[in-house]
């Protein structure tokens, strides 16, 4: 890889100015001499303030890549893609890339090198040292997963290089490492973050920093993704024993650091910097000034947009609404709740009211609660650009926010990349990965906490659903279904649809379908100007049952689901081998490189 010098610090009179603003809040960048910044820990710690805001992931788990979370790469949502048509080439994901710039990964992975080159080699004191070096070797750690799990084996640098003649730059065109040398330095870098940072800052204004928990929170995640079938074919053990001791060590350390499930499913992403569930958080505020405006439009985007908004986008799928279970954890037909699928709101998972809003069903917002209508009249539907799924998503959207506001996009709603619930989640794969009885324990109760926080039924026998038995493979099943539910839309379906290779079993051949009410026309039955005056007030199960035909379409119309094998591991692009030639290309795309040795 070719990488060039590139020195960007915080302005120390920007970030002076600070105050109590969030940690990933901006600043304005100058150039200024690395001996003066790792002098003064207020300069240094502004400056990792800067690779804070550079390298957490926007809403959706968003990086900045070619894979976006926001449902469309899955069955959550839909939308075209050259992933699902089967389309890909080797230059469709360009993640590696191979400049050298504030916005690409070996831009920032070179900024992360730069900080901790300078900041050890200054005089602070090594407390200090150690703890800002933690919280940007995460980063780095961050940045190298995000690779890794697309491509396999990446190139590690882990000093800045500057190339200086034809012999320098010839010196530096380096080959891949593996990929199991890539997990390791990952792992280091994680472990050195959680030696030596603490379990909770103590100040509010430190509200977002790495913790020691939400390093090896980080650290579960990785090592559960490199014991799962994309990376571990073979079943090892090692693999899944490495992922168990990764997350129980996350979980006893986020407990010790007061982190826990939020006692709200629906609440938790407006408890602010009182969120115990908020692992691994990125900031947002309501700031207008551009020095520290940090407002994100996702609010904006995904409500009604007739409630004054550009919204209407984050459209769940039907394919989504029929995963919910029943109120007892029970698949519909399995549980003692009946299910008909003309009235599919009754009886639910809680989790779908506080996630689907549908046709007819009652949503706060602007303050009051509202009734959402999505249905046709004539072809169109009855309130302007109503949702084509028949479903709007209703996760981490305000109650209360103002149309102003909204138009402005000033969301301060943060983003939570890893959730406790995720942890739990994470602890319970891997113990059924393991296999053995106490471990096995411990999936159930990851899921029974879940679920427990969710609402669900307990049942006589307290296990919330669950069969009092039940295979490894089942319990793997029921775990990725959990998630499935637990997590939707917030960017995790793609990546565990990927880690545990289930596109062709679970999406190839098919096309993701809305959900189309139409108002029927004929004796006993209103008109449009009759519904719509009396709609609010008439029983909702008797507008489904008696005014209303219901259809199922196709969301996909050009293809059905084409997803291939080569799309576990990702090629590299040819603007990225041309730039260095001593890296191989992947084997299933041509090359002799093997992403999983």
């Amino acid at each position: 890889m070719k990488f060039y010098k590139d020195i960007l610090v915080g302005s120390a009179i920007a970030l002076s100015l600070a105050g109590c603003s969030k940690v990933m809040d901006k600043t304005n960048l100058s150039a200024l001499d690395g001996a003066i910044v790792y002098n003064d820990s207020t300069l240094a710690f502004l400056n990792l303030s800067y690779i804070y805001d550079n390298n957490l992931p926007g809403w959706f788990g968003s990086t900045g890549g070619a894979i976006s979370g926001n449902g469309s790469f899955s069955e959550e949502s839909f939308g075209e893609s050259k992933f699902f048509e089967g389309t890909v080439d080797q230059n469709t994901v360009g993640d590696i890339g191979t400049n050298n710039n504030k916005n690409n990964v070996w831009g920032k992975i070179r900024k992360i090198n730069e900080f901790v080159r300078d900041m050890n080699a200054g005089p602070l004191p090594q407390y200090t040292k150690d703890k800002m070096t933690a919280e940007a070797v995460f980063f780095r750690a961050f940045r190298y997963f995000d690779l890794v799990r697309l491509y396999g084996g990446v190139p590690l640098v882990l000093t800045p290089l500057d190339p200086v003649g034809d012999q320098a730059k010839e010196e530096i065109m380096l080959p891949r490492n593996s990929t199991s040398e890539c997990i390791t330095q990952i792992v280091k870098d994680l472990d050195f973050a959680i030696a030596h940072l603490p379990l909770k800052w103590a100040s509010k204004d430190d509200w977002g920093r790495i913790t020691s928990g939400a390093a090896a929170a980080f650290k579960g995640r990785v090592l559960l993704t490199y014991a799962s079938p994309q990376f571990n074919p073979n079943d090892l053990q090692e693999r899944w024993q490495a992922a168990y001791d990764a997350n129980l060590q996350a979980k006893n350390l986020l407990t010790a650091g007061g982190f826990g499930l939020n006692s709200s499913y629906d609440g938790m992403w407006f408890s602010e910097a009182n969120n115990p569930e908020a692992v691994l958080v990125t900031g947002y505020n309501t700031v207008t000034t551009d020095q520290f405006k940090k407002n994100n439009s996702y609010d904006n985007q995904t409500r009604p947009s007739y409630f004054g908004t550009s919204g209407g986008s984050n459209q769940p799928s039907w394919d989504l609404v029929k995963e919910y279970r029943m109120k007892d954890g029970k698949k519909p037909g399995q549980s003692a709740y009946a299910y008909d699928e003309v009235l599919f709101y009754k009886n639910r998972d809680p989790r779908f009211d506080m996630t689907i809003a549908y046709n007819g069903s009652t949503w706060k917002l602007l303050g009051e609660d509202q009734r959402i209508w999505t249905y046709f009249v004539d072809g169109k539907t009855v309130e302007t650009k109503a949702s084509n799924t028949g479903f709007y998503l209703k996760k981490a959207v305000s109650p209360t926010i103002n149309v102003d506001d909204l138009a402005q996009n000033k969301s301060g709603t943060d983003w939570m990349e890893i959730r406790y619930a995720e942890v739990l989640l994470n602890l319970a794969e891997a113990a059924c990965g393991i296999n053995r009885l106490s471990q096995s324990e411990e999936a159930y109760n990851g899921i029974i906490a879940v679920r427990r926080r969710a609402g669900i039924d307990p049942g006589s026998n307290m296990l919330y659903g669950l069969p009092a038995s039940i295979s490894r493979d089942d319990m793997f099943r029921e775990i990725l279904g959990e998630r499935q539910i637990e997590f939707a839309f917030e960017g995790k379906r793609f990546w565990d649809l990927r880690r545990w290779k289930l596109f062709e079993s679970e999406l190839n051949g098919k096309r993701r379908t809305g959900l189309r009410h139409t108002l029927k026309t004929g004796a006993g039955i209103p008109t449009a100007a009759q519904l719509q005056e009396n709609r609010n007030n008439i029983p909702l199960d008797e507008i489904y049952t008696d005014y209303f035909t219901t259809e199922v379409y196709d969301k996909d119309t050009k293809y059905a689901i084409n997803w291939k094998p080569e799309y576990y591991f990702f090629g590299l692009p040819t603007s990225t081998i041309n730039n260095d030639p001593a890296l191989e290309q992947t084997n299933l795309w041509g090359g002799n490189f093997d992403p999983l040795k």
